[in-house]
């Protein structure tokens, strides 16, 4: 199952300062069932032993650095003892899976029901073999849609129950670029590739500035952005491994309230 998962999007693909992949357990455990989620907590793992499955699979990974101590100073360190203590594996698909072709931004784009979605801008070499890598990616609506529709059609269709946003373009909106996650640092390229819009889960205050009747800025929230990467996870593996049993987690791990 984890070489299914790395077939499809390549460690070597995740940025330099991620740490996807194996975080906790033995690779040849024998896997009685997959709980899929965007985040790995406490409660996640809780889920997993109730429901019978000894494997997390995650995006976002829940050991970034180097632990000093495992005790119960913080939710990480409280998580990483109740997987090891349950025996539950965790498995997390970070940036590689934001980077891979068909990947998390994909999947977003599946979402809102764009045509002739494909990377803005990327390549890699990898063990001598060129491979399609890419940061964000460019699709396009069916039919052109003032800005104000649709703002209100992607909260729609990515479940989000706000959206941060510069002024409304004044022209149609017909290509638009996607980066789940934190994707601010993107504004220039996406702009300078003929994006109408962009959307993305977070960005700083001061990159709302010196867009205006540029580009459609659109901003969801980073669970909303990524929310139905669990989804993908399940499409992977089921895909490569028929016969596993998967399951989306019901567990809301977004640490925000909108109130």
């Amino acid at each position: 199952m984890l070489e299914a998962l790395e077939r499809f999007a390549p460690l070597p693909l995740q940025e330099s300062w991620d740490n996807a992949g194996l975080q906790i357990g033995l690779t040849e455990a024998e896997v009685s069932g997959a709980l899929l989620c965007l985040d790995v907590t406490e409660a996640i793992i809780d889920e997993a032993v109730s429901c019978g499955c000894n494997l997390v699979v995650s995006h976002h990974p829940l050991l970034f650095r180097g632990l000093k101590q495992v005790a119960d100073l913080n939710d990480v360190q409280r998580t990483v003892r109740k997987a090891i203590k349950h025996d539950v594996c965790v498995v997390s698909m970070h940036t590689n899976l934001d980077n891979a072709a068909g990947g998390v931004n994909f999947k977003i784009a599946e979402c809102l029901g764009l045509n002739d979605v494909h990377f803005g801008a990327g390549g890699q070499v990898l063990n001598g073999i060129a491979v399609e890598k890419g940061q964000w990616v460019m699709g396009t609506l069916p039919e052109p849609m003032a800005a104000q529709p649709f703002v209100a059609f992607v909260k729609e269709r990515l479940e989000a129950q706000c959206a941060l946003c510069n002024e409304m373009l004044q022209r149609p909106i017909r290509q638009v670029a996607i980066c789940g996650g934190a994707g601010d640092f993107l504004l220039d390229e996406v702009e300078a590739h003929g994006a109408d819009a962009f959307i993305t889960g977070e960005m700083h205050y001061h990159q709302y500035f010196g867009h205006e009747q540029q580009l459609q800025i659109v901003v969801v929230g980073h669970y909303e952005s990524e929310h139905f990467t669990a989804q993908l996870l399940r499409d992977i593996i089921n895909d490569s491994c028929p016969g596993m049993r998967t399951q989306i987690a019901k567990t809301n791990t977004n640490p925000i309230l909108y109130i």
